[in-house]
């Protein structure tokens, strides 16, 4: 199979269609054409289906350019890496939950990069997709999260899937909320105290073989039938500083996160379930200097 004519069906189907390709690529239509369907001679398959729209990727197709795609990213990687003068680009690649001690530790340990050439990718998601990233070698590290009484579920799965597992920390769940909410004059509020205000949940479930809503019900009472869903960090600390009447179970902020937002963060009296932060990499990969200097960053900053 010809490498670059890997990256001419890339190209058609960014495009949608010979002319629109061949005019990018600089190669001629007649030729283009015939590359393509070389290149579904060599694999047996058909890529595109030819019609009035255009080239439309078969399921085939759209498999197949799937792994293209990332076979040439990673050719152009090696690329970069030794063909290029000067010092080697460092690369760091890393999914995990929206926790703000993570974050908090993460932003320190980009001061300490220096000055040579590198590549952060920092993706927040759910645990499940931090499983698929780190296993189908898209990320290279990954932190999962999870309830103690979950941690053999875990643990059997990731050993299944080839992944090796380090506990960063355990932690219970506090209460987040805005510093003059009627909430914040408790120094331990009971679930009874949560009635009347208005819950902000970050959607993202906790165990991939149990419905949502039994993963809810499992891992924190549903105490109020006010509630406010949210997919990202910003519009949450946004609901919390402006409305006194919301809160939000978080594991435990920093200071300076809290001081940021005007906010305060309380335990609850009755909230007696553990959850664990945990590293995951595969088996078979050796960690970096620079994910190694991510890692003890991330166990310095103690919850």
């Amino acid at each position: 199979m010809n490498i670059l004519h890997m990256k001419y069906a890339v190209e058609v189907a960014n495009a949608g269609s010979i002319n629109k390709a061949s005019e990018t690529l600089l190669v001629a239509q007649p030729n283009l054409s015939r590359y393509i369907k070389d290149l579904e001679s060599d694999l047996g398959i058909t890529i595109f289906d030819r019609s009035a729209r255009g080239m439309v990727l078969t399921a085939d197709g759209a498999r197949f350019i799937g792994y293209a795609k990332k076979i040439l990213a990673q050719i152009d990687e090696v690329e970069k890496m030794y063909k290029m003068d000067g010092p080697v680009r460092q690369k760091l690649t890393v999914c995990l939950p929206r926790a703000s001690y993570v974050t908090d530790a993460f932003a320190r340990f980009t001061s300490t990069l220096g000055r040579g050439p590198v590549d952060i990718y920092y993706k927040e998601t759910d645990t499940m997709q931090v499983i698929n990233n780190v296993q189908q070698e898209e990320y290279n590290l990954g932190i999962i999260r999870y309830a103690e009484s979950y941690d053999r579920y875990f643990r059997t799965m990731l050993s299944e899937r080839g992944l090796a597992a380090e506990q960063i920390t355990e932690f219970r769940y506090v209460l987040l909320m805005r510093r003059d909410s009627s909430l914040a004059i408790l120094d331990m509020p009971h679930y009874t105290d949560l009635r009347d205000f208005v819950e902000i949940v970050q959607v993202e479930p906790f165990v991939p073989s149990l419905p949502m809503a039994e993963v809810r019900k499992a891992e924190i009472p549903d105490l109020t039938d006010r509630h406010i869903y949210v997919h990202e960090r910003a519009s949450q600390f946004e609901l919390l500083s402006r409305n006194p009447q919301t809160f939000m179970w978080v594991s435990p902020v920093p200071d300076a996160t809290l001081e940021r937002y005007g906010l305060v963060q309380l335990p609850c009296a009755d909230n007696d379930k553990k959850y664990r932060d945990v590293l995951i990499y595969r088996k078979d990969y050796k960690l970096t200097e620079l994910e190694t200097r991510f890692i003890e960053a991330i166990n310095t900053w103690k919850i």
